[in-house]
């Protein structure tokens, strides 16, 4: 699935805006995009050919100091850089431990139904959602794969029409499953769902290859329903101390606003239907 240290540095080194990283404008067209590694090596203060070993996979051990001048070069968040140090240390044998339970604790599933104002629902790392109460139901009723949010986004056609800006939800769920993913690169069943994305869409395969990595915590989202028009929410994500791997994810609308009335008209739906 690709999550191995050399990939992620040349990944990100493509990414890089030469102008950006302190390199004086020269006109020449390059028939690559990024950084070469003989540039991102003299910024890092390293030589080529030590970088040269670090992105084949034949220096096995960089120092600390040499990670954080790779990840200043890239200009790499914390997050990111974070991400650089982990895949470093468990190429040098020091692997994470990773918890995988699926099961959600009864307590969290009381907690969510009592929310008749806010959808709310539970993913695992691979996005997979574990519940919901009534609310996140019936926003996402009628949608193929909403079993799954990675393919909820890519292999379903009208999750184009039903997020307002499909692109910039794409992207956010693609670094978060990065994200979530770490460094754990053996989980079969996190590996199958990458190889169905990558045969299925090739935005998917675009903004993968990007190796871009960010937990979502807070984020404004706006969603098309087919009963209750458009929905602006914000989005905060919140992990469940029972269980690390999971997280709860609930949707607010700001008190008074025309998205707050659509989903209490969304909720006396759900309830006239039962």
């Amino acid at each position: 699935m690709g999550c191995h240290f050399g990939e992620f540095l040349r990944a990100r080194r493509r990414l890089a805006a030469v102008d950006q990283v302190g390199l004086p404008h020269i006109g020449e067209r390059r028939r690559t995009p990024g950084l070469r590694r003989e540039e991102l090596a003299m910024l890092a203060g390293v030589s080529s050919d030590y970088y040269s070993r670090l992105e084949q996979g034949r220096e096995r051990n960089p120092s600390d100091q040499v990670l954080e001048a790779l990840a200043r070069v890239l200009q790499l968040d914390a997050e990111a850089t974070e991400h650089l140090h982990e895949l470093a240390h468990l190429r040098a044998g020091r692997r994470r431990s990773v918890d995988r339970v699926d099961h959600v604790n009864p307590i969290v599933l009381r907690l969510m139904e009592s929310w008749d104002h806010a959808p709310a629902y539970v993913i695992n790392r691979r996005l997979d959602v574990l519940a919901r109460n009534a609310r996140a139901a019936a926003l996402y009723a009628g949608l193929e794969h909403s079993d799954n949010m990675m393919r909820l986004t890519f292999l379903n056609p009208a999750a184009h029409e039903f997020y307002l800006d499909w692109r910039q939800e794409a992207c956010s769920r693609v670094a978060h499953l990065r994200a979530m993913a770490g460094t754990d690169c053996d989980d079969p069943a996190l590996l199958e769902l990458v190889e169905e994305l990558s045969r299925g869409s090739e935005d998917f395969r675009q903004i993968w290859a990007r190796y871009d990595v960010r937990a979502r915590t807070h984020e404004s989202i706006g969603m098309r329903h087919r009963e209750i028009g458009d929905v602006f929410v914000s989005l905060e994500v919140l992990t469940i101390d029972s269980a690390s791997s999971q997280k709860l994810i609930v949707f607010q609308a700001d008190p008074g606003s025309p998205s707050e009335e659509a989903l209490a008209r969304l909720g006396r739906l759900t309830a006239s239907s039962r």
